[in-house]
């Protein structure tokens, strides 16, 4: 099982998703939870599509939360 990394952000009406490691796949949901459960729903079907088009899987990148003062 590979994880990737996904970004979610927040916006008037609701919040977004996306993951950088694949161009494209993205989610929209009105609460956190419904968009976390979106773009998993919307990975697996992006990696579906991939590998049934014979396109590469891209392996996950590296990601790190960086703090600052």
């Amino acid at each position: 099982m590979k994880k990737y990394a996904a970004v979610f952000e927040k916006s008037s009406n609701g919040w977004g998703a996306s993951v950088p490691d694949l161009p494209g796949c993205v989610a929209l949901g009105f609460t956190l939870d419904e968009t976390k459960s979106l773009i998993r729903e919307a990975l697996e079907q992006h990696l579906a599509a991939m590998r049934a088009d014979g396109d590469e899987i891209p392996e996950p990148s590296y990601v790190e939360l960086v703090e600052v003062a």
